[in-house]
């Protein structure tokens, strides 16, 4: 079951994050975190002119409110709801890229590469404090950007006890 949280212009162009807080909070106090992962989509509702071409992520105030975001939470990777399309989307807005007809979203390579390993070091951390376990989630993570990571980069990533 995906949970839903609407942001609007006055969210964004204020940079509020409140929405978005209170549940990670609230998932955080009880304990429920886990059992949040991959259920985060967001409904974006942000106006454009009837004959703006753009798509959502590339619009300057909603890319700089998922930027706040990120920062606050860069761990929020393991909520989203991945099927839903709401990763792709989350590295969109993060990601330098550029939308084609036929082949859809392409990201730039480099920056792609760079955001992925940082997702995968942040949620290696993160998942390993809250008692989670992680290899094959980041590994799947980072299949659906493309890459395939060996069992031996997380012999050296992930902290022997």
């Amino acid at each position: 079951m995906s949970i839903m949280i609407s942001i609007d212009a006055d969210r964004i162009n204020s940079l509020d994050l409140s929405p978005v807080r209170s549940a990670i909070e609230q998932w955080l106090a009880s304990g429920a975190i886990a059992q949040n992962e991959q259920q985060l989509q967001f409904e974006i509702e942000y106006p454009r002119e009837e004959l703006d071409p753009r798509e959502i992520s590339e619009i300057p105030e909603v890319r700089l409110w998922f930027i706040r975001l990120d920062a606050c939470y860069p761990w929020l990777p393991f909520l989203l709801d991945w099927k839903g399309g709401e990763l792709a989307r989350y590295a969109a807005m993060l990601v330098p890229h550029q939308f084609h007809r036929t082949q859809g979203i392409q990201y730039n390579p480099e920056a792609l590469e760079m955001f992925l390993m940082s997702k995968i070091f942040v949620l290696t951390d993160w998942l390993n404090q809250q008692g989670i376990p992680s290899k094959s989630k980041l590994m799947a993570m980072s299949q659906m950007f493309g890459y395939d990571l060996e069992d031996a980069f997380f012999d050296v990533i992930v902290p022997h006890k």
